[in-house]
């Protein structure tokens, strides 16, 4: 199986390096073209294009002034380990072994508006840009024309290349729109996390994202190859429930929440 899931807007490039050799994302060269894009944005437009307060539009104006600068790796991180936001909270990709992060590097995969398409030791720069920000990349008059046909066909070659035929979507939806799901042929699943609490059941966003990194890191650690293996899943308190789910959309339910 291959994963799917999101970057996080929360980084982390101040803890110690991992000792482990990093790889170029493929998609490097059009990422450069979308930085120059980007670098050429004033504080004030990067604010109000990311909706963001005014220090963290520094921060990031800062941050594409300085992309791509140096040649060598000092300044890069290993994207599974940059990334620290609710779905890694859940991932934990710093306790994984060496070779649990190298099964990673062959089935999961983070979807980039700046990258595009990440494999966990893609070594990136520290960088801001959701997939849904409405900027103009050259003739394509957003990310989603710019990228969705460079991700689809480069996931399905890499899903051939694994021999997989089914894509466990554990990312949002504006990232997962990114994909031209139809144009890459492979069973999606797209398991559900809601909480039940006095009879309703909700879908609490920061637990929803924590738990699909908690499913993300059940599939590799257990090295799950059958979806319907999925339904085994039991992390923080969460059960599968088969009355309520399908097999496109398995349903997960953590109660008294």
């Amino acid at each position: 199986m291959m994963i799917v899931i999101s970057p996080a807007k929360t980084l982390d490039f101040e803890s110690e390096k991992r000792n482990l050799q990093g790889t170029t994302p493929h998609f490097q060269d059009d990422a450069v073209k979308v930085a120059a894009v980007m670098r050429k944005q004033s504080e004030k437009k990067l604010a109000a294009l990311m909706d963001i307060s005014k220090d963290l539009a520094q921060l990031n104006y800062m941050r594409y002034q300085q992309w791509g600068v140096q040649t060598d790796n000092t300044s890069k991180r290993h994207a599974l380990l940059a990334f620290k936001g609710d779905v890694y909270i859940g991932l934990q990709a710093e306790t994984f072994s060496d070779e649990q992060l190298q099964y990673a590097q062959e089935h999961l995969r983070i979807l980039s508006g700046l990258y595009g398409l990440l494999r966990p030791l893609d070594l990136i720069e520290a960088y801001r840009l959701e997939m849904g920000t409405k900027i103009n990349i050259g003739r394509k008059k957003d990310l989603y024309a710019f990228w969705q046909e460079k991700i689809t066909l480069k996931l399905k070659e890499e899903m051939l290349q694994v021999g997989s035929s089914h894509l466990i979507n554990l990312a949002s939806n504006e990232y997962f729109k990114s994909i031209n799901t139809k144009k890459l042929g492979v069973s999606i699943i797209s398991p559900q996390f809601k909480e039940e609490k006095n009879g309703e059941l909700k879908m609490i966003s920061f637990f929803a994202k924590k738990a699909r990194g908690m499913m993300s890191r059940f599939i590799i650690t257990n090295d799950i190859t059958n979806p319907e293996h999925l339904s085994a899943f039991s992390e923080d308190g969460y059960r599968y429930d088969p009355a309520r789910s399908t097999p496109e959309k398995p349903l997960f339910i953590r109660t008294g929440a």
